[in-house]
Parts: C-alpha cells; structure tokens; sequence
C-alpha cells in the first residue's frame, strides 16, 4: 500500500512540477534502515503548499494546520490514501527544537539539494543524508535513533 500512496503523492506533485524531499521513515529506508514504514513524510516549499492542500483535497484526513509538538514546529496537511498516511510539511519557516541549545532552530531544507534513490518503486528525492540524521536526532523517539543508527554503519 505504501507503493500506491507514494505514486498517488509524486504523481499530485510532479503533474504540478512541484519540488518536494522525502524525509522520516522512508527517506531512513533509503539510506539503509531495515525498519517497517507507517506513513511518508515529505516537504514542499511554502509558495507551493496550497496547491498540494486543494490537489489533494479529496484524501486530506487532517486538515492543514500549525504543528508544534514532539520536536517539530511546522504547517503541514495529512492525507490518507489506501490506509496509508501522508504528511506534507511547508518548507517555510518549519523549525526543529535543538536540545542542545534549548532553541527553535530553522530546519532549512534546500529544494536543490538532495539524493536520489530508487524506493517504492519510483526515483525519490531523499533529504541528504547528513540533514536527515540531524533532523531524526532532534526527535530522539526510539524509531529515529533506529534509523540512525542504521544510516551511520553504511557510512
């Protein structure tokens, strides 16, 4: 199912020419984590966001909305198709709270920047590795220092 979700979303984004990067589990996936997925997890930039939300209008299971919560401070929309949860995040202004600092911190994801892979049966751009692991780090939940672990020994 996962197969069909990813082809429904890329195929809304890129009949919109759209840029978009694939974060969370799927973009671990990529990178070497052996884990099961539970939903994909990408970003578009702001200018574009809208138009993802009204492509998709017809699976959006959470409307789009200001997240702030676990790590994250973010807009963004969920969808659902074939049981499947899609969560697009607005590249404009989403922030990651650093631990370290005890700050909010620009996520900074760079549309012309990223690594291709070939996942779910499609060519992906993955948010590069380096930033993922940064942005997995900040979550800290048991499932992201899994996939960290993981990216790191195909260092």
């Amino acid at each position: 199912m996962h197969q069909l979700a990813a082809q429904w979303i890329v195929g809304v984004l890129r009949d919109r020419n759209i840029p978009f990067q694939i974060c969370g589990g799927l973009a671990a996936k990529g990178y070497g984590s052996e884990r099961a997925l539970n939903d994909i997890d990408l970003f578009v930039p702001g200018e574009h966001f809208l138009t993802v939300v009204q492509a998709g209008q017809a699976n959006i299971s959470k409307p789009a909305t200001h997240y702030c919560e676990e790590g994250w401070d973010l807009t963004y929309v969920q969808f659902k198709y074939e049981g499947i949860k899609v969560e697009v995040g607005n590249a404009d202004g989403a922030q990651i709270f650093d631990a370290a600092s005890q700050a909010w911190v620009p996520l900074n994801i760079a549309f012309d920047r990223y690594e291709t892979a070939s996942l779910l049966g499609l060519e992906l751009p993955l948010m590069l590795k380096e930033d993922l692991i940064r942005y997995k780090s900040v979550l800290s939940r048991p499932v992201d220092i899994d996939d960290i672990r993981a990216m790191r020994e195909r260092l």
